[in-house]
């Protein structure tokens, strides 16, 4: 009998790489208008009076957070899984309706959760705690969808053909357990409808209202524990499971060292946890414990350059590649704002260089030349190399690829460039004095003196959303093209490598 190659269905996988577009475009279009807000605090009531509490700064940046963290970003990170998965187990989901429906489940309860979110953010209702706004009954609804996907992965690891566990199935399982253990501790709380008042009353809050279980500073070191591993697993691991499969693929290098994947991967997993209390440096939590987020966020250096070096030399004697493919050029330059945000961030743990760079803008640039350089480039590559396969057609346009790459990289440079100065220049004006140990500068002298950068990053984030709206249009061409078949794309150079 003879073996047929296995037909692997990406129903699911087409299903999220369509949210991952769609919410990618709206968080980045609400970044864009945030920005500018900034820079002409008009704009804060561009829609009149009437409309201004639903359209001010305050209550358009969870969303633009929430939508890039939790529907831009693990929509990618659920399309990909969906598709590398299945490659690299060697089975494909129709072999089980049990998970074929799991994954619609999936899909359709994650969407239904993301309309409860814009929902409640758009009225105000809120925990105020950052990348964690959502009250209790959204958070169940999140719990439930987070154990469905995780039932897709080692419900598809059970089944697979391929022995071995590749690495990226490795970062896709840390990922699942990681944000599990993080979403589940840091929102314990209680909901107010239970509560009772001084006077007797009970039910004195709205009924999705609740309270955290925390209190002061251990509220504040669960948040941050929560908040900073919240990049690491949805940020920075999945990401660099999607990198180990599609680079390897696309350029058709091995990766580099094996082992130092798998040291990167421990590396990380150990360290990335007891890094978050740089976050709370130069507050009530214990020193010892900013010491520690200080010295561990330092540490955090190797395993991290250890991923990215990896990812590098996995072109070594193939880099004409890079020249000829923009699609190479997307992972390699996202390698780069690995290695580049990686660093900087690590320097500003250290308590000297902190006491400068708390709370400008600065931790601002650094956040965003990892989210776009990083994170939304990889997404980005991961899909430009899916499409072809998924939708069993070519690429729509390699130039308008190309060119995507350039506006979006000059957008990230604006971005990141117009961040460090304006946060640097904040830090020095709010610690400079006179003879008379007098504030040199009031908070106004500063906002001032920033208006230009502020003006330069939206610029930045313009372009990157320009570079966006031409990869959408992109891929939305590629799936009204012509039908080709797998073998086709096999052949195609440099693209379907």
């Amino acid at each position: 009998m003879e073996n047929r190659p296995l037909e692997y269905d990406y129903t699911i996988a087409k299903m999220f790489m369509l949210t991952t577009i769609a919410f990618g475009i709206v968080g980045m279009l609400i970044g864009v208008i945030l920005a500018f807000q900034l820079a002409f605090p008009g704009l804060n009531l561009m829609l009149g009076d009437g409309l201004a509490e639903y359209t001010n700064f305050s209550r358009l940046r969870p969303l633009h957070t929430d939508a890039v963290i939790f529907g831009f970003t693990l929509s990618g990170v659920f399309a990909t899984w969906y598709y590398v998965g299945q490659r690299v187990l060697k089975v494909s989901m129709a072999e089980s309706k049990l998970l074929m429906t799991l994954g619609k489940l999936h899909f359709w309860l994650y969407l239904a959760v993301v309309v409860a979110v814009i929902v409640s953010l758009f009225a105000g209702v809120t925990t105020s705690k950052e990348y964690a706004e959502f009250e209790w009954p959204i958070d169940i609804a999140v719990v439930v969808v987070w154990v469905l996907f995780g039932m897709g992965i080692f419900g598809l690891i059970g089944i697979r053909r391929e022995k071995s566990l590749y690495i990226s199935v490795w970062y896709y399982i840390a990922t699942f357990l990681g944000i599990a253990m993080l979403y589940l501790f840091n929102n314990m709380e209680i909901p107010t409808f239970f509560a009772t008042s001084p006077s007797g009353e009970s039910g004195i809050g709205a009924w999705y209202h609740s309270v955290s279980m925390y209190a002061g500073t251990n509220d504040a070191l669960v948040q941050w524990w929560y908040g900073h591993n919240a990049v690491a697993f949805g940020f920075t691991v999945p990401i660099v499971a999607m990198i180990y499969y599609f680079l390897p693929k696309e350029s058709g290098q091995a990766i580099y060292s094996y082992k130092l994947s798998l040291l990167s991967f421990w590396g990380l997993m150990f360290v990335y946890l007891w890094a978050g209390g740089h976050h709370l440096l130069y507050s009530t939590v214990p020193d010892w414990m900013q010491t520690m987020g200080s010295i561990f966020s330092v540490i955090l250096i190797l395993p991290s350059w250890g991923s990215a070096i990896n990812m590098l030399l996995t072109m070594k004697g193939e880099w004409q590649q890079v020249a000829a493919s923009p699609l190479i050029k997307f992972m390699v330059l996202g390698s780069t704002f690995y290695m580049f945000s990686t660093l900087e961030g690590p320097i500003q743990a250290i308590k000297s260089v902190n006491a400068i760079a708390h709370f400008t803008d600065w931790i601002v640039g650094h956040v965003h030349d990892g989210v776009l350089g990083w994170v939304g480039f990889m997404i980005m590559a991961a899909l430009y190399h899916m499409a072809p396969r998924v939708f069993k057609r070519e690429i729509y346009s390699k130039s308008l690829m190309a060119a995507q790459f350039w506006i979006q990289t000059l957008g990230v440079v604006l971005y990141f460039t117009s961040m460090w100065i304006a946060g640097i220049t904040q830090g020095m004006m709010w610690r400079a004095h006179d003879e008379f140990g007098n504030l040199a500068y009031s908070f106004i002298d500063t906002v001032t003196v920033l208006h230009p950068y502020y003006a330069i990053r939206g610029v930045g984030g313009l372009l990157y959303l320009v570079g966006f709206l031409m990869f959408a249009y992109n891929i939305y061409k590629t799936m009204s093209s012509r039908p080709v078949e797998e073998r086709e794309l096999q052949n195609a150079s440099p693209m379907g490598a």
